[in-house]
């Protein structure tokens, strides 16, 4: 079984869009769908599909990497994949996840692009097909194995923002297998929406370049903060 794990907070819109498309992905396929809300989350998400391919899991802390964790917990699947509300997967998703674990690898990632035509926009994506120095952020779609996932105790979460990296840089240490799919997903281009194409460039790479040489989770926080504009109050 495959267990996608959405970790959301107020994305009623998104997951909308979202849950449908997952549960025709999967009909013919073992597959569970479980959605972990934020401690803060506080629109109608969990009202969006009754079906018993989704489970809707309210967590009572804070922080993703707390959502995924717990849902990680409580899923049935060998294999675990998490999934960002704004990114919509592919139609051969399932099966390039199956693929790849049955060839060798422990987990993987997918490249993407994003949902909106930009010259600057694709440049960014095109640095997802390869492994490199931004390789293993959460927009790319890590699946994993569940035994490979306990092995590495999950998510750390003390880590409010670079949860997907912090986990990226263990799989390495412990010399973990891992892919890189290149059938692009689909990303949401909202971040740059609110903040300009320079400002969240310089940012991200900032904060990465921080999260390497050692900055605490909380300073990681409140930089992010200061420099990212969002719409709506983050909950990590």
């Amino acid at each position: 079984m495959i267990s996608i794990i959405i970790p959301a907070h107020n994305e009623h819109n998104n997951l909308k869009s979202l849950l449908p498309l997952l549960v025709d992905l999967s009909i013919k396929d073992d597959v569970e769908i479980i959605v972990a809300l934020s401690a803060q989350n506080s629109d109608d998400s969990k009202l969006i599909l009754n079906q018993k391919k989704v489970r809707f899991l309210e967590c009572t802390k804070k922080g993703r990497a707390v959502q995924m964790n717990c849902a990680a917990k409580i899923s049935n699947g060998d294999i675990l994949v998490f999934l960002h509300a704004d990114v919509i997967p592919p139609k051969s998703f399932l099966k390039d996840i199956r693929n790849a674990l049955s060839t060798g690898f422990e987990a993987g990632f997918f490249s993407y692009r994003f949902d909106k035509e930009s010259f600057l926009l694709r440049i960014n994506a095109s640095f997802t097909r390869n492994k490199g120095f931004f390789t293993g952020g959460g927009d790319q779609c890590l699946f994993i194995k569940k035994t490979t996932f306990e092995l590495l105790n999950g998510f750390d979460e003390k880590q409010f923002l670079m949860e997907d990296f912090e986990f990226f840089e263990r799989m390495k240490e412990n010399q973990i297998k891992y892919t890189i799919i290149k059938n692009d997903l689909i990303v949401s281009s909202r971040k740059y929406e609110y903040n300009s194409y320079l400002r969240v460039n310089l940012s991200n790479l900032l904060l990465v370049v921080l999260f390497k040489i050692g900055y605490s989770p909380k300073r990681l926080r409140l930089i992010h903060n200061k420099l990212i504009r969002t719409p709506y109050q983050m909950s990590n």
